[in-house]
């Protein structure tokens, strides 16, 4: 399978089922630092959960409608990146990530995310690739700035975290946006 490099002994590869057990230690590791904005703790709260869920995006990416992919910093699974919904026919996407707390800080998820919407407008033909994020969750808000994203909105108290109602910001990309995002950055497709 692929693996690319992200510079500074970083790489992005596939995130297999067979991964199960580093992605468990990757989640233990920051339990606490990923679960303050998302539910994949809960979701990978031990080995099953974990297989579980890699399982669900296998079948995703083999029903062309997700994909998971690791980041590994000196060959140590840091955090992921994601296509949550990828829905080819409508040419609209959701992308995300996680990251341990030792891996944040470093462009990681960044440079990571434009190689991946590169190849979602250049190759794969999407049209918007969606960014949801909670309002308190500043790192990942940056991210979508970094990526030219544009703040559309903001759906009030949609989904329960930690049994508190909590809001979701709206950040997307359009195809023809990317294009002057990677110029004003100064990055290129490859």
């Amino acid at each position: 399978m692929y693996a690319i490099s992200l510079g500074d002994g970083a790489e992005l590869r596939p995130l297999e089922v067979w991964h199960a057990e580093e992605v468990l230690a990757n989640i233990d590791r920051g339990r606490e630092f990923i679960g303050r904005h998302v539910g994949l703790p809960e979701v990978v709260a031990d080995l099953d959960g974990a297989r579980v869920w890699l399982r669900a995006y296998a079948d995703k990416r083999a029903a062309d409608g997700g994909s998971l992919h690791g980041i590994w910093q000196d060959g140590t699974l840091v955090g992921g990146l994601l296509f949550r919904v990828w829905d080819t026919p409508s040419g609209v996407c959701e992308a995300g990530c996680w990251l341990e707390p030792a891996a944040a800080g470093r462009g990681l998820v960044t440079r990571g995310m434009r190689l991946l919407l590169d190849w979602a407008f250049g190759e794969r033909g999407m049209h918007r690739v969606e960014w949801h994020v909670a309002p308190g969750n500043q790192p990942s808000i940056n991210v979508a700035r970094r990526l030219g994203m544009t703040r559309e909105g903001v759906l009030r108290e949609n989904h329960p975290h930690h049994g508190v109602r909590t809001s979701t910001e709206i950040w997307a990309v359009l195809a023809p946006e990317w294009a002057t995002a990677r110029e004003d950055t100064g990055q290129h497709a490859h």
